[in-house]
């Protein structure tokens, strides 16, 4: 048999960049003689909104009742758009619930309590669940939450002294991250990268086809942009700042944005706090010289003091590519 707990995360993967402002969730219903009867994952807000757990319980019908939910956050126990999920499993006559995640947001919390003490058997069984992080990260910090996205030599340069960049990383990872971007509600570049490079900025599938979701592309920065250039469109949105992007687009319901670059775009988020996790795309090759992945003023001095220590989540390869995700050891999980 299937996992539950890896299926439900699965599920909520499905969901991932589609579910703004709410989180993507996962959920599986496990039959009393443990069959998997019924799984689901929230639902985009733009259609009925449903969440993951009345997606499940539709499919397993009957067959829940006596049955097990494993739920990838905590369900919720509010009236928003949908009716709170603890009542729905409770009615469903759900015999037990394992939740991976507990909910940090106070208008919604309180589902296992609300299960438990209508006699339903309640489990958190902690694990990380990265479709969930940059939500639960938006929910604690009150703004989107941030990943910056560098690719670099094994020295640590994303660039040679040329600046000439094409490609750091290998076919396979350049095909992963590009996908990848489909999981974020907006995609940040500054000026520099623009006219360096004249990105897109789009989701694509390993095939080339655009993926279904787009994240919204953003530029930082003051400077010109050509007007034959890719970005240079109806919906592309600009902004001054960090600051100035990262309020409007939390205002606008979005919940995660990842930042391209360039070197010195990267640098600004970190000076600025606000980086809550890091993808690093490594290549196992060399340079010598040239530009650096993250690109802090020259008048910058540290000591060991100033160092900031990342907690590694996953680590996976693409042949001569490996990918570390990561974030600051002070941000919760």
């Amino acid at each position: 048999m299937i996992d539950p707990i890896e299926l439900a995360i699965e599920q909520g993967e499905l969901a991932w960049g589609l579910t703004s402002p709410n989180p993507p969730v996962g959920c599986v219903i496990v039959s009393a003689d443990n069959e998997v009867v019924g799984h689901g994952h929230t639902q985009p807000p733009t259609g009925p909104g449903e969440h993951a757990e009345v997606m499940a319980l539709r499919m397993a019908g009957d067959m829940a009742r006596g049955a097990t939910a494993v739920v990838t956050l905590e369900p919720c126990n509010h009236t928003g758009r949908t009716g709170p999920c603890s009542h729905a499993l409770l009615d469903a006559g759900i015999a037990r619930v394992v939740y991976l995640t507990p909910d940090p947001n106070p208008q919604a919390a309180g589902g296992a309590e609300f299960l438990a003490v209508h006699g339903v058997e309640v489990r958190y069984a902690a694990r990380y669940v990265a479709a969930l992080a940059p939500w639960l990260a938006s929910v604690r910090q009150g703004r989107p939450s941030v990943t910056v996205k560098m690719a670099q030599t094994l020295d640590g340069f994303s660039a040679a002294s040329d600046r000439s960049s094409q490609w750091i990383t290998g076919e396979g990872a350049r095909s992963y991250a590009t996908k990848h971007r489909s999981s974020f509600d907006a995609i940040v570049v500054g000026t520099g990268t623009v006219l360096a490079d004249n990105p897109k900025l789009t989701a694509r599938e390993p095939d080339g086809a655009l993926c279904a979701h787009q994240p919204q592309p953003v530029i930082i920065g003051t400077r010109e942009i050509p007007a034959d250039f890719a970005l240079a469109r109806d919906g592309v949105l600009r902004f001054r700042s960090i600051d100035e992007a990262l309020d409007d687009l939390y205002q606008r319901g979005m919940r995660s944005v990842l930042v391209e670059g360039g070197p010195n775009l990267v640098a600004s988020f970190f000076e600025a706090g606000v980086v809550d996790f890091c993808h690093t795309y490594v290549n196992a090759s060399f340079l010598g010289a040239g530009v650096r992945a993250i690109d802090f003023p020259a008048e910058k001095t540290t000591t060991m003091a100033d160092i900031c220590r990342n907690e590694i989540l996953r680590i996976r390869q693409f042949e001569n590519d490996i990918l570390i995700e990561s974030r600051p050891k002070t941000t919760e999980e």
